[in-house]
């Protein structure tokens, strides 16, 4: 990187960091008091996951920029916040109304980092990954989906999730299962072909 990215990138990864921090802290109010439940009860979902795993990832790449782990983790943290961008824009905004999942803390968690996270690594931090370890990306995806098909399904009643993201529709959970694992990695391939631009 020439000193300009560099700055830039780092800029840029200290911004989705420090805009994470603020909106997960929200997440623990409640009526001006700490609330541990509704703390908790925003974890349920893969866009508080893999925004936390992206401002990690930014992290690592302000403290450790030259580092290959840093960057692995970066290429991941993207992938994951845009898969919720994607979900969001082709599916779930259909579903319940653009204009609620694009505003207040959700227009930042939906749209702004991820497309911040995706210009940072595909403009200012683009270097070389191999074609298998671009796949990475898909690691955020396959293990929420356990996680919710267990706590949607299968946990006990009363502990239940609402399926909030519709993916158990008529029971189509293996259909909604591969749609997302198959365009999460559509995801790490566009990102390989970026990446290894000139």
């Amino acid at each position: 990187m020439t000193d300009l990215t560099r700055n830039i990138s780092f800029a840029t990864n200290i911004t989705i960091v420090v805009l994470t921090f603020i909106l997960v802290v929200r997440f623990f109010r409640e009526n001006g008091k700490w609330s541990t439940a509704r703390g908790k009860k925003a974890f349920r979902y893969f866009t508080t996951q893999s925004n936390v795993l992206c401002a990690v990832s930014a992290l690592a790449m302000c403290l450790f920029p030259d580092k290959d782990w840093a960057y692995y983790l970066k290429v991941m943290g993207t992938a994951a916040v845009t898969v919720t961008m994607m979900t969001v824009l082709i599916f779930l905004g259909r579903i319940y109304g653009y204009k609620l999942l694009l505003s207040g803390s959700d227009l930042f968690m939906h749209l702004i980092t991820p497309l911040l996270a995706i210009i940072s690594l595909c403009v200012f931090e683009r270097r070389g990954i191999s074609f298998l370890a671009s796949f990475i990306g898909v690691i955020p995806v396959a293990l929420y989906a356990p996680l919710y098909l267990y706590n949607v399904i299968y946990a006990p009643e009363e502990k239940r999730w609402e399926d909030f993201y519709g993916f158990n529709r008529d029971g189509k959970w293996p259909v909604a299962y591969a749609l997302m694992v198959a365009g999460t990695a559509v995801i790490c391939v566009v990102f390989y072909m970026v990446l290894h631009l000139s």
